[in-house]
């Protein structure tokens, strides 16, 4: 696996890329492959969020767990699926509290990369998946390496928005909590919690706050 990030990501994460535990991550990844395994999203997009979404220009930042586990779906960013594939119930409950918050209709499709290139920054906490396996990824190295990638977003001179959803997202985004960025809370939007999720009304906050330190608002349409 290359570890071909955005120039200015390597930059600031060059330090964390050098550690032990990276060399050990890429072996397993090497060794799922060498065994057949079929790893999710395909290798040339494990790092699309940070391609898409460079250091500079992240505005928000949307923390999801692992990528979806069935065929064509993941493509490298959080809760995001290609166009032509069905989009998921977790996404179809964003689209829902999108409408009711802003008013504005949802895309026709579940790919999020027009979010991504307004600087929505969509970070997994783990960035590769085993085929029909759901988690099967997770304790080999990549939630302390996006634990890396939330403090470099921490430290950002510019204050940004952390939508932080369900409890492993606000685990994950804590770090931010008592910067001077926003910091908004609620339960993922999947079906099992999505009562709780309906209402937080984060899509008009994270876009009040952009204005508010001087940044253009998100298009979530």
């Amino acid at each position: 696996m290359g570890m071909t990030l955005e120039k200015r990501w390597h930059e600031k994460l060059k330090g964390e890329i050098e550690k032990p535990y990276i060399q050990d991550l890429k072996k397993f990844l090497k060794s799922e492959k060498e065994n057949g395994s079929v790893i999710y999203p395909p290798e040339n997009l494990v790092f699309n969020a940070f391609l898409q979404t460079p250091y500079e220009k992240v505005k928000v930042v949307i923390v999801g767990q692992d990528p979806y586990h069935g065929p064509g779906q993941a493509h490298g960013l959080a809760f995001s699926v290609l166009p032509g594939v069905p989009i998921p119930p977790s996404l179809k409950n964003i689209y829902k509290e999108i409408r009711d918050d802003v008013g504005e209709a949802p895309p026709h499709d579940g790919c999020l990369l027009s979010w991504a290139e307004q600087g929505v920054f969509l970070l997994n906490a783990t960035l590769t998946v085993r085929k029909n396996e759901p988690k099967s990824h997770y304790g080999k190295g990549w939630e302390r390496f996006t634990d890396a990638v939330i403090d470099v977003l921490v430290q950002k001179p510019d204050p940004i928005v952390f939508l932080l959803w369900g409890k492993s997202a606000q685990e994950k985004g804590h770090r931010a909590v008592g910067s001077q960025h926003a910091v908004f809370e609620a339960s993922h939007p999947s079906p099992y919690s999505a009562d709780r999720f309906f209402g937080c009304r984060h899509f008009s906050k994270a876009n009040e706050f952009l204005l508010r330190v001087g940044k253009s608002p998100i298009r979530w349409s």
